[in-house]
């Protein structure tokens, strides 16, 4: 068993290789940065959302202290022509719309953290993926480079001596100093 064990983990290592090679790495790596970006993208929107969310609780909240708060002459006019019921009734609604707004305040500011969050996390992102881009570019150049420098095999040209003589004497003749 342990030699079958090793011969498969020598053939999956191997086949692995194998894949590594054949996957171009730029390809990859353009494939990660657009799935960064797309992710940033979602991570906006989701802020974006989040934003609006919280302006709609404000606005809410703010018309329920305002409808809480216009109730005291109501209650004063209940207590003036004796209808308590009608007093307990306006009173109960109003700690309801308080207790409505004191939940509506906090769930605005547990968005808002968590708001603060994810911009911190959308501006890091942002951050890791302008670096990113900045090593691609980077490789892009090095991987063109060295391409290039694989199409046009360094060249070596042997010169024997007796070429150089030759030259040597062509040239003096031709300043005249032969």
């Amino acid at each position: 068993m342990a030699l079958i064990r090793r011969v498969s983990t020598l053939l999956r290592a191997d086949l692995h290789a194998l894949l590594d090679q054949l996957e171009e790495p730029e390809t990859l790596l353009r494939q990660a940065m657009r799935e960064m970006e797309e992710s940033l993208a979602r991570d906006k929107q989701a802020c974006k959302h989040l934003l609006h969310e919280q302006e709609m609780l404000e606005q809410r909240e703010q018309e329920i202290r305002k409808s809480f708060t216009n109730g005291g002459d109501e209650l004063d006019l209940c207590f003036e022509s004796g209808q308590e019921a009608l007093a307990r009734d306006l009173i109960r609604r109003r700690l309801e719309a308080a207790g409505l707004a004191k939940a509506l305040a906090a769930k605005r500011s547990r968005l808002a953290t968590h708001c603060a969050e994810l911009k911190a996390a959308i501006e890091q992102n942002q951050s890791r993926l302008e670096d990113i881009r900045q090593k691609s570019e980077l490789l892009c150049v090095e991987t063109t480079h060295r391409r290039s420098q694989e199409e046009w095999p360094a060249m070596e040209v042997q010169i024997r001596e007796q070429e150089v003589e030759l030259e040597l004497l062509k040239e003096k003749q031709k300043r005249g100093l032969s």
